[in-house]
């Protein structure tokens, strides 16, 4: 019986997921999200094309894929309506190749608000929320008042709406804070109804019948493991479990059925909104690299944060997710420059640590670099052995401080700048 192979972000997101995604596809049979919501954004290019995923799986482009939308996600009906209309635009057959979980999660108008709202009463102590809802909505979902996809099915759904609604309103009053909710409302109601027209099903059944059948299957995360509510860089963290585990929970899958566990991670690192950084550079260098590597977020549009290869937490995510392999994206965007720059390992109060402490904000933490040869800009290759030098050795040093082999390298967006190890 085949494993279901799981694929995920090693850093703060951003690291080139969906690509991977929509390049392995034709390995699959069946593609499913895991966790999150539409604070994803994964991009594909293809064909002279960008799209941004942001609940569908990226598997949906491949005709012969069925994706999945599990249980562990949380899904906000406009915004879902609305991707679901611009892949019918392209030709996508979305109805056929898409089946949502009744267990999973709806966000409500009023979840965008407290967002809004919690995030603003902050000040300059906000975690650098996206707006979009997810967190209040997982936290209704831990204090069981959620409301399910399956609850549409249901006769006492406006019932459970209205007497969520309220609470949120009365939650509400304790912020200043202006919000509409008679527009936002009405098309939300518009887009359940579009909703209303996919599968709904009982997906850890559906899972377990095309795991038993011996289907092959891709879980797909979002965000990354350094956003992870127990493991990330607390409290600058999604609300979800970004980790391997998050697709057992996610997908109503035991641990036993987990076969690869793929990372995938930039050359260097991306960080989107507030939180600890420690290889961020604030100078011409991070700059030249959120230029190049077009360094913007798919979701809200914000300017990335860029800096060096961080290996200690690289390192820590490989441990937490039990990674097997590792998927290199971006290494054209850090070519051309005369040396670049690993961190090995952080200083703190003038002793050098390799571990990930338990909180980097209590304290100044100072990277540990290594310097290494960069690599000229280079045309699309076919073979690792045609990569530049300086490049495979790169490489090849993360192997050794990682521990973990690097099979796949990106020298791109497109589908065929991709070389397979």
């Amino acid at each position: 019986m085949s494993k279901v192979d799981v694929l995920l972000g090693l850093q703060w997101g951003d690291e080139g997921k969906g690509k991977v995604v929509d390049v392995l596809t034709p390995n699959y049979e069946v593609i499913a999200r895991f966790q999150g919501g539409p604070n994803a954004g994964h991009t594909l290019e293809f064909d002279g094309k960008k799209y941004v995923l942001h609940t569908i799986p990226s598997g949906i482009f491949r005709p012969k894929a069925i994706n999945v939308i599990g249980n562990g996600v949380v899904i906000d009906p406009v915004v879902l309506q609305k991707e679901i209309a611009a892949l019918k635009l392209e030709g996508v057959d979305v109805d056929s190749r898409l089946l949502v979980s009744r267990k999973a999660h709806l966000i409500l108008p009023t979840h965008r608000f407290l967002d809004a709202a919690s995030e603003a009463s902050k000040g300059k102590e906000k975690i650098g929320s996206t707006l979009k809802g997810i967190g209040p909505a997982y936290m209704d979902k831990t204090g069981r008042n959620g409301l399910r996809v399956g609850d549409l099915e249901n006769p006492d759904f406006l019932k459970k709406y209205q007497e969520l609604k309220d609470k949120h309103l009365q939650l509400l009053t304790f912020y200043k804070f202006d919000f509409d909710i008679k527009e936002t409302e009405k098309l939300w109601f518009e887009s359940l109804e579009e909703l209303k027209k996919l599968k709904f099903i009982n997906s850890e059944y559906f899972v377990h019948q095309c795991f038993e059948q011996g289907k092959n299957i891709l879980a797909e995360g979002a965000q990354g493991s350094l956003l992870d509510i127990d493991f990330g860089t607390y409290p600058f963290v999604t609300s979800s479990n970004t980790t391997c585990a998050g697709a057992c929970t996610g997908l109503g899958l035991p641990p036993s059925a987990i076969g690869r566990v793929i990372g995938i991670f930039k050359a260097y690192c991306t960080r989107v909104g507030s939180g600890p950084f420690v290889t961020e550079l604030l100078d011409d260098v991070g700059e030249k690299i959120r230029q190049k590597g077009k360094e913007f977020g798919s979701t809200t549009g914000r300017a990335r944060r860029c800096g060096w290869l961080d290996i200690p937490a690289l390192k820590y995510a490989c441990m937490v997710n039990g990674t097997t392999e590792l998927f290199m994206m971006k290494s054209d965007v850090i070519a051309g420059f005369e040396k670049v720059k690993i961190c090995t390992a952080y200083k703190i109060n003038g002793k050098e640590i390799e571990g990930i402490p338990f909180d980097f904000t209590a304290q100044d933490i100072q990277p540990v670099y290594q310097e290494l040869n960069g690599w000229k800009e280079f045309e699309t290759v076919s073979k690792f052995k045609e990569l530049p030098h300086e490049l495979q050795s790169y490489i090849k040093f993360i192997e050794e401080k990682v521990g973990v082999p690097i099979t796949l390298v990106s020298t791109g967006p497109g589908r065929n700048q991709t070389i397979f190890r």
